[in-house]
């Protein structure tokens, strides 16, 4: 009689259920969820790499003022997104100073390459290798920042 009682409780409490398995430890939902975000950063940053390579290309073969001011406006979208994320991080993990102080002088390095590459194509005196070489320096630069 006592064991038909045991087993009558058990099946009411539900003691022959499955349990759930327990989370993974240490990893939590907050956790997963910067994971992703910062899965979509990379996604979205190797994207705008792409198109600047596409345009760089594009810059390279016509010469022109308008490809020049869209390749311009990819690179300024580009470093926009990048110290924005680079100030987050920051804010998030407590970087020092002097990994925001890299990402600044990147920048000034990407002015600079993009000043004397408007410059070339201005003046019509750039031939399509020394466009290229600069459109890569500039490409060079801009995965620096996100590595």
């Amino acid at each position: 009689m006592d064991i038909r009682r045991i087993m009558e409780t058990q099946s009411l409490h539900g003691a022959g259920k499955a349990k759930r398995p327990d989370a993974e430890p240490g990893v939590s939902f907050q956790n997963v969820i910067g994971q992703k975000r910062e899965d979509r950063e990379y996604e979205r940053f190797q994207r705008q790499i792409a198109a600047i390579h596409d345009q760089g290309e594009l810059l390279a073969e016509s010469q022109t003022v308008e490809s020049l001011t869209e390749y311009k406006r990819l690179i300024k979208d580009f470093m926009k997104d990048a110290v924005d994320a680079a100030l987050s991080l920051e804010d998030k993990r407590g970087f020092n100073r002097r990994g925001r102080a890299k990402i600044y002088k990147i920048v000034e390095q990407v002015d600079q390459k993009l000043l004397a590459l408007t410059d070339q194509v201005i003046s019509g005196e750039a031939s399509r290798l020394s466009l290229l070489d600069q459109v890569g320096e500039i490409r060079g630069l801009l995965v620096n920042v996100y590595v």
